[in-house]
């Protein structure tokens, strides 16, 4: 099953999905395609691809676009093996996985490279394959428009979340991992699954694929001039380095405040504090080179 975001990538995947079933049909596979209308779209023909026994389906489109199908797959008793031919702004879960940026390049490996398998992350009732993320910085980048995506790339959600630091609101936190509690004032708490985070290769650089952890980061309350060297660090690769951030890993962790506080999940907003988030360890397989 093929499923298409036809809104992504300059409005192409229309020509990407013809281009895929030609090449599994010379492959010998029978193709399904389907474009998305609307959300929650591409996450039910996923699932609807699990109860009828597909053996791949395929994601054409941004990150979005794959954690929808992923949030359609997570948990099936049959669960088809992925492929991602990536027309968004950033791709982080292609980038994490070595998959092909070039959609030409992507296709060629569909059905003919090798399986990977990846951990997906659960945050109470939702999946995600990126961060699950809370504070100022978090529910602002999730607003990033369509058309500062397109404009400004990945550096879209590093200017937005920069401008949440002028007016910086810290939040109260209580994070508890196995072997870890912190309760405390934050203006960031993110929990990462793969070394590429909004485009930003070097967040938690060793972070893998299938190591079944969440990496942790808890950005204190600190001053202006803190957080430029933070930014720094983050640039760097040493965000764990850093005084005020407090960098672990572990699976699982829970989550409360004092606040009505929302998630950043995969870049959307989604559940409210508490939350539980989770590591479902190497759960899909993926088409990689």
């Amino acid at each position: 099953m093929i499923i298409a975001n036809p809104s992504s990538g300059k409005e192409e995947a229309e020509i990407y999905v013809k281009r895929v079933e030609q090449q599994l049909t010379y492959s010998g596979y029978q193709t399904e395609a389907k474009l998305t209308a609307k959300e929650g779209d591409a996450a039910a023909w996923a699932a609807a691809a699990c109860a009828r026994g597909y053996e791949t389906v395929i994601s054409i489109g941004g990150d979005g676009t794959v954690n929808e199908v992923v949030n359609g797959l997570a948990e099936k008793e049959q669960r088809p093996s992925l492929g991602i031919v990536p027309l968004g702004t950033v791709n982080d879960f292609a980038r994490a996985l070595n998959v092909p940026l070039e959609p030409e390049e992507a296709i060629t490996i569909i059905g003919q490279g090798r399986l990977q398998k990846a951990d997906i992350g659960k945050v109470n009732d939702r999946y995600f394959l990126n961060i699950t993320a809370l504070g100022d910085m978090a529910e602002s980048t999730a607003e990033v428009s369509a058309k500062q995506k397109t404009a400004l790339g990945s550096f879209a959600y590093f200017l937005e979340g920069a401008k949440t630091l002028v007016h910086k609101h810290p939040i109260d936190l209580t994070v508890r991992g196995a072997e870890r509690e912190w309760t405390g004032r934050a203006l960031l708490f993110l929990a990462a699954l793969t070394n590429s985070v909004g485009g930003f290769e070097r967040m938690a650089p060793n972070a893998e694929v299938d190591d079944g952890k969440l990496h942790c980061f808890i950005i204190k309350d600190t001053s202006l001039p803190r957080l430029v060297r933070i930014a720094a660090n983050l640039i760097k690769g040493d965000l764990k380095e850093d005084p005020d951030v407090l960098y672990f890993r572990a699976n699982p962790v829970t989550i409360s405040s004092k606040e009505p506080l929302k998630a950043n999940i995969d870049g959307d907003i989604g559940g409210e504090v508490p939350l539980t988030l989770q590591v479902l360890r190497k759960h899909i397989a993926v088409w990689v080179p």
